[in-house]
């Protein structure tokens, strides 16, 4: 894309989005349509409660609310952070960020994204009371994370271990305390298994991005893990990702329920193969959450 060609679709954007309701700008500046990432571990977590009979409802709905506005607050800052830091150019490929096509004001932006880690430790506090110190840790440690994603001298974002702090985070560490919350060992090789099953998608999602973004990133001094494995690695990365993901899908509750995620992940890696990198890409990041969604589904159902 041309510098000129760029500047014009940036200006489109900008004009299409002026139109939209606050709300809309500030459903897109949270990044609503992948929040599901931060919920299905949840609902992981608590399925496998269930199967013993433990789970409970209220550790259910307030670790989703810490969830999601942990992610949420992490999205709202990371938006306005790359707009500050220049990161956000004209010729950005991804979805749009409301702080550097100035619809949303930097100040305001870095105010709801402490809003939504305020949130998130509220609802903390009360999963603190029930697990004690462990989940304080765990909680401690995410909304750092959440903060460190975008700020500092060397912010996680541009690192190339960000698709391992997902598949612990987003996978391993929500999927085994949530159910261990809700009274099952956090241990168990299944488990295990299962978080690893739902993060895997979501570092996918992440390769995603970082793969679509990587001129971008380049050029800011970034060394993300799609920059350092180059573009080839980073498409193998994507689908092998989505495989493995299937693959212990398949050995925790194998069924013929999971034809239809087998199917999903025969596209989408089929897609990052092929499609060039582009704006196109950013129509496959809904479609992993997607996809990650449907192995949970298939796994309960299996």
């Amino acid at each position: 894309m041309t510098q000129a060609a760029a500047h014009s679709a940036n200006a489109a954007a900008r004009e299409r989005l002026s139109r939209l309701p606050r709300p809309a700008l500030w459903a897109i500046a949270a990044r609503l349509k992948t929040v599901s990432l931060s919920l299905t571990p949840v609902l992981a977590g608590t399925w496998w409660a269930a199967q013993a009979g433990l789970w409970r409802a209220d550790v259910a709905l307030v670790a989703m609310i810490s969830a999601s506005a942990i992610q949420i607050g992490t999205n709202l800052w990371n938006d306005a952070a790359d707009a500050e830091r220049g990161v956000d150019r004209a010729d950005r490929l991804g979805p749009p960020r409301l702080t550097s096509l100035g619809l949303l004001g930097a100040g305001e932006v870095r105010r709801a994204a402490l809003a939504a880690f305020g949130v998130a430790a509220l609802a903390g506090l009360y999963l603190s009371a029930i697990g004690g110190w462990p989940i304080i840790g765990i909680g401690l440690v995410s909304l750092a994370l959440g903060y460190l994603y975008s700020m500092g001298p060397r912010p996680m974002s541009g690192q190339p271990f960000g698709e391992v702090l997902v598949i612990a985070f987003f996978g391993l560490v929500a999927v085994s305390g949530t159910a261990w919350l809700q009274g099952a060992a956090p241990l168990s090789p299944a488990l295990l298994a299962l978080g690893l099953m739902i993060g895997l998608p979501a570092a996918a999602v992440l390769m995603l991005n970082n793969h679509r973004d990587r001129v971008q990133d380049a050029r800011a001094g970034r060394r993300t893990l799609a920059i350092v494995i180059g573009e080839t690695g980073a498409r193998v990365f994507y689908f092998a990702a989505l495989l493995a993901a299937l693959g212990l899908a398949g050995m925790i509750a194998p069924s013929p329920w999971l034809t239809g995620p087998a199917i999903l992940a025969l596209w989408l890696g089929h897609a990052m193969w092929h499609w060039p990198v582009s704006a196109r890409l950013n129509a496959l990041l809904g479609q992993t959450a997607l996809y990650q969604f449907l192995l949970l589904l298939a796994v309960t159902l299996g």
